[in-house]
C-alpha cells in the first residue's frame, strides 16, 4: 500500500510521546504568550501593523515573482540598505524566511571540495543547510572554538564554520570571538545565525555580532530573521558586498522562490525603524529573561541562564513536559514544549520567551503558574 509506513511511524511517535499537532489561535487570545519569539512585543504595534497595511495598499497583497524577476521592489532595496546600515555591515539581502536564508548562506559558501565545521546544538535549517551544501560536513561540539579550530586544520581548501549566535533550545550564546579567532587562523569564513541576538542583544538590539565586534568584517556572514524580534516575517543575509553578490547569482533559495510578500517588508521596516528610535526595549527584553531565570530557580525549577531572551526549564520526560504545557495553557499561560528532535541532547524542555513588554504581574503570574503545575 501507497505511504503504508506512514502508519508505523505514527504509532512510533504515539509511544515516544512525540505527537505534534497544530493549535490555531484566535486573534484575541485570553492566554499570556510566553511562546512566541515576539520579543520586542511589535508583532501587534500599531506602527508595525500599519507598515505592513501600508505596503500591502501600494505594493499589492503579494511580490508577484522571484527577486530576479518581479519580486523586488523598491521596498524590499529600503529594507536591505536600512538593515545592513543598522547591524554595521555592507550589505543584506533579504529572502522570503530566515530558513531559506540559512539554505542560501551555507549551501553558497561551501562549494565541492570545501569543509563546513557545524556546532552540534546548531537550528535546523543550518543542519538542513549542510545537508545540502556540496561541501563536506564536520560536527563538533557544542560552543567549542577549539573543536572548531582542530576540525579546519584537519582540511585544506576553502572551509566555513557554522553557528547559531544564540541556541534556540537552551537560550545559551556561542563564543563569536572564540570562533572568529579559531576561522581567521585558517583562513576560513564564519557564518552566524543570529535569529535570536537580533533586537536583544548588542547596542541598541544591533545583535550578537556587533555586541561581539565582528560587525562588518570582511570574513563573517551573518543570517537573521525578521520574524522574531521585528515582529514579522521573512530572513535577510547580511555581510561583505562581494559575498551579498555572490548569493544573488548562487543561492538557489534566492533565485528561485518568490520575493518576500511587501506587507512582511514593510512590517519589518516599521519594527527597525521603531527599534532603532526606542533601543530600550531590547535591555528590557534581556532583564524579563534574567527575571524569570530568577524566579523559577528560586522556585525549586531547573532553568538555564540565559545570554538573551530565551529561558528554558527541564522537564522529566517528553509525555510530562507535554502534560506541563497543557495544564500551563489550562492555567492562561502558553509556553512552548520542546521534545526530541527539536532537541539535540534528548532532553525535553519548557521553553519560555521573554518580551520586553511584560509587566512585572505579568512575570509574577508565569512564574506562579509553571511552579503550580510542575510535574
Amino acid at each position: 500500500m501507497a505511504f503504508g509506513w506512514i502508519d508505523e511511524q505514527a504509532e512510533l511517535r504515539r509511544r515516544a510521546g512525540l505527537v505534534r499537532t497544530l493549535r490555531p489561535r484566535p486573534a484575541d487570545s485570553p492566554l499570556l504568550d510566553l511562546a512566541s519569539n515576539d520579543y520586542l512585543g511589535l508583532a501587534r504595534h500599531p506602527e508595525v501593523t500599519e507598515g505592513a497595511a501600508g505596503a500591502a495598499r501600494t505594493w499589492g497583497g503579494g511580490s508577484t515573482g522571484s527577486r530576479l524577476v518581479t519580486g523586488t521592489t523598491e521596498l524590499h532595496g529600503e529594507l536591505e540598505r536600512e538593515l545592513a546600515d543598522f547591524c554595521g555591515v555592507e550589505a543584506a539581502l533579504v529572502f522570503s524566511s530566515g530558513y531559506a536564508a540559512n539554505l542560501a548562506a551555507v549551501t553558497a559558501l561551501a562549494p565541492h571540495g570545501s569543509l563546513i565545521v557545524s556546532d552540534a546544538g546548531n537550528h535546523a535549517s543550518l543542519i538542513d543547510g549542510c545537508r545540502l551544501a556540496r561541501g563536506a560536513t564536520q560536527v563538533v561540539a557544542h560552543a567549542d572554538p577549539d573543536a572548531v579550530r582542530k576540525a579546519l586544520g584537519t582540511h585544506e581548501g576553502p572551509a566555513v564554520a557554522v553557528s547559531d549566535t544564540v541556541f534556540s533550545v537552551d537560550g545559551d550564546a556561542a563564543p563569536l570571538a572564540g570562533l572568529a579567532e579559531a576561522c581567521r587562523a585558517h583562513g576560513a569564513g564564519l557564518v552566524v545565525d543570529d535569529a535570536h541576538g537580533l533586537g536583544v542583544l548588542g547596542d541598541g538590539g544591533r545583535g550578537a555580532p556587533y555586541a561581539a565586534g565582528l560587525a562588518g568584517a570582511d570574513d563573517v556572514v551573518v543570517t537573521v530573521t525578521l520574524s522574531k524580534s521585528l515582529g514579522s516575517q521573512g530572513g535577510a543575509v547580511l555581510g561583505p558586498a562581494r559575498v551579498i553578490d555572490h548569493l544573488v547569482n548562487a543561492a538557489r533559495t534566492f533565485i528561485f522562490d518568490t520575493g518576500l510578500a511587501p506587507a512582511a517588508a514593510g512590517a519589518a521596516l516599521a519594527a527597525l525603524r521603531l527599534l532603532r528610535r526606542e533601543p530600550e526595549r531590547a535591555a528590557r527584553a534581556r532583564a524579563v529573561a534574567g527575571e524569570l531565570h530568577a524566579r523559577l530557580t528560586a522556585a525549586g525549577l531547573e532553568a538555564v541562564r540565559p545570554d538573551a531572551a530565551v529561558v528554558s526549564v527541564r522537564a522529566p520526560s517528553p509525555e510530562q513536559a507535554v502534560r506541563w504545557a497543557a495544564d500551563c495553557r489550562a492555567a492562561g499561560l502558553a509556553v512552548g514544549c520542546f521534545r526530541p528532535p527539536s532537541v539535540p541532547d534528548g532532553v525535553s524542555r519548557l521553553r519560555l520567551t521573554a518580551r520586553a513588554d511584560l509587566t512585572e504581574g505579568q512575570i509574577e503570574r508565569a512564574v506562579r503558574v509553571i511552579g503550580g503545575t510542575r510535574p
